[in-house]
């Protein structure tokens, strides 16, 4: 198969837990031809939807100048040309990420084959996205009104309350009943009631880990990620500071991944990070979904072949 991922800077590219990484090593091990490219490579380029494409070719130890990689010239190639187009930018989804989803829903009009499907990620907020599902969900409120979280609060008496455009844990806070921060909390997150935020039911299970669930092709890989916060935090997102720990998944876990899992495949999802805490639903990330690597290295579980799997055969299910 020849491959395009559109990525992150490459340098910028953590090696060690990066899931885009994980699945391009596996893909050049299986002889697939990769190109990379990012987002303003794309173009529109005579009626043609175009990426402007390096060949990458990996190494298996580092360069004299400490690259894990080599590339080839930058050169036009029509995103149809492809196998498959992998869209792993990493958020923000900023309007530069949405006229992105514009371009590449254009190629698939021209042939592409495109993972995720951009219509199904921009209609995917992986906030919002939970509302589709309110049977797996806590208590949740969607709103930029002051007073409707005020009353939200006094019902519930410990909530998250969490902006719809966060990533890693940004801007997430837990706030009591009897917080003296809530009106410079709610000014600051809802921007003086112009901007639209979630307000959850706090879940005290968070102690235990806030669960990465992968799925791939509509089925869920058998082992969670928890990520664990550490001492005094309630966010478990790793770039906030947790700790990942690869677990079976429970009853409960399974019974959501097999709930959401073939519809969201059947949506253009292929690869779906859902998150879960305890017993509830939180996030269903669709953009760019992490913790390959960290489930593979303590499990043996390999993800990406997984994934690579569910790749070939969408690719040959095209054909």
């Amino acid at each position: 198969m020849k491959l395009a991922f559109i990525l992150d800077q490459l340098d910028s590219i953590k090696t060690a837990k990066d899931s885009s990484y994980a699945m391009m090593r596996e893909a050049f091990a299986r002889n697939h031809e990769i190109d990379v490219l990012y987002q303003h490579d794309l173009a529109l380029l005579d009626n043609t939807v175009t990426g402007f494409c390096r060949s990458l070719t990996l190494t298996d130890t580092p360069l004299q100048d400490g690259h894990w990689y080599r590339t080839g010239d930058i050169l036009p190639s029509a995103l149809n040309h492809f196998d498959a187009v992998l869209m792993r930018k990493d958020p923000p989804f900023d309007l530069e990420y949405v006229y992105s989803t514009y371009l590449l829903e254009l190629a698939e009009t021209q042939g592409a084959f495109v993972i995720n499907s951009p219509r199904a990620i921009r209609d995917h907020n992986e906030k919002l996205a939970i509302a589709q599902f309110p049977k797996w969900i806590a208590p949740t409120l969607v709103t930029s009104q002051a007073h409707l979280i005020r009353e939200f609060l006094a019902q519930h008496r410990d909530i998250i309350l969490k902006p719809l455009d966060g990533m890693g844990g940004a801007s997430v806070f837990r706030v009591h009943s009897a917080d003296h921060n809530i009106s410079v909390i709610l000014e600051t997150l809802t921007h003086y009631g112009t901007r639209t935020i979630m307000a959850q039911r706090f879940i005290p299970e968070i102690a235990q880990g806030d669960k990465r669930i992968l799925l791939i092709g509509g089925k869920a890989v058998p082992y969670a990620l928890a990520r664990i916060p550490k001492p005094g935090e309630s966010r478990g997102n790793l770039a906030a500071g947790g700790t990942g720990k690869a677990q079976p998944l429970s009853p409960r876990d399974q019974a959501i991944a097999k709930s959401l899992g073939p519809e969201l495949a059947q949506r253009g999802l292929m690869l779906v990070g859902l998150d879960v805490i305890g017993d509830y639903l939180t996030e269903i990330n669709v953009t760019s979904p992490t913790g390959m690597q960290e489930i593979t290295q303590q499990t043996g579980f390999n993800v990406v072949g997984m994934m690579l799997d569910a790749i070939e055969s969408g690719v040959r299910g095209k054909h």
